[in-house]
């Protein structure tokens, strides 16, 4: 199969068409996702090809996300979209208290297989209501995965085991990758191992981690690092849970200093945990600051202006990475 060009959006259309196409007892739940193709355009015409299985549901994120997890149990895998993540705050006790538990509660004997499709982060002025990327809040959930690809081809596969996955997984989708075109490979039915991280570029003087459009800001600071004399290694995360911190690690080791990238806010964030991770396993190697890279402690302003100081950028991950070689 040869390579094509092809968008974020479209490889997600093409993941869920694969899965509802594979299997009847696939069904897709979420608010606007028939005739208006989905908030972000990505459900398009799916609902054409399987009218009884791709259900628009009323403006009730906590009642879908409970049918989701009532038909799960039944024997369904289910895809919901929330859309905005903002909104899963409205889902959480049947994420949380629900979903994440059955499988332990039965013994083992019931699986809750959902995957919660959902829009995040900012960067288009939609204020502090519609453009957080809260994957932390439900790190510490025992039972629940998060995935979140920064490529067309992680998007696809990625997307493809959090279906086949007999878990709840949260699949994040960055509002600013949708558009973002590469030349991929989608191999019909072809999965992404979750829990595997990726080296987008090995180097020597600085180990970077992050995920979804966190990657794509990183990659842009590349090259000025680059023209400044630094040779920095990308890691992209691609699911935060399960955490694949043996190639963190690796790279750690090896470059002994360590910068995080997240659009989340650092206390408590997905660079806090890495970080901790790295400390435990490799402080031996660590020849330089850890330095966190993140969203501000305050709302996301509405004015894209005002924005621009609160969530990370090329800049802040050049100081950063600057800041952790001036040890």
């Amino acid at each position: 199969m040869r390579k094509e060009k092809i968008s974020y959006r479209k490889a997600i259309y093409k993941a869920l068409d694969y899965a509802l196409g594979s299997d009847e007892k696939t069904v897709f739940l979420g608010e606007d996702i028939s005739a208006y193709g989905g908030a972000f355009g990505v459900s398009a015409d799916l609902y054409k090809k399987y009218p009884t299985r791709v259900i628009s549901t009323p403006i009730s994120e906590g009642s879908f996300t409970g049918v989701a997890v009532g038909l799960s149990m039944t024997g369904y895998r289910v895809i919901t979209e929330i859309m905005f993540m903002d909104f899963m705050t409205l889902a959480m006790d049947q994420i949380i208290n629900h979903a994440a538990n059955i499988h332990y509660m039965y013994g083992g004997q019931i699986a809750c297989p959902i995957v919660v499709r959902t829009p995040a982060g900012g960067y288009r002025g939609y204020g502090p209501s519609h453009s957080k990327a809260m994957e932390n809040l439900f790190m510490s959930i025992p039972g629940v995965k998060i995935v979140a690809p920064s490529s067309v081809e992680d998007a696809y596969g990625c997307f493809l085991s959090a279906v086949y996955d007999n878990n709840p997984v949260i699949f994040v989708e960055h509002k600013l990758l949708y558009n973002l075109e590469e030349e991929a490979e989608l191999q019909s039915g072809k999965q992404v191992p979750l829990g595997k991280a990726r080296v987008i570029k090995e180097g020597g003087d600085v180990t970077i981690v992050s995920h979804s459009y966190g990657v794509a800001l990183a990659k842009e600071a590349l090259a000025d690092l680059e023209a400044d004399g630094i040779d920095a290694e990308l890691i992209d995360l691609r699911s935060i849970k399960p955490l694949d911190i043996e190639t963190v690690i690796e790279s750690v080791s090896k470059t002994g200093r360590l910068v995080t990238v997240e659009e989340g806010s650092i206390f408590g964030g997905v660079g806090a945990e890495v970080a901790c991770q790295v400390i435990e396993n490799c402080l031996q190697y660590i020849d330089g600051r850890i330095v966190r890279v993140g969203k501000a402690d305050v709302p996301i302003p509405a004015s894209l202006t005002a924005e621009r100081f609160v969530l990370p950028s090329k800049g802040s991950i050049i100081e950063g990475v600057k800041k952790s070689l001036s040890w």
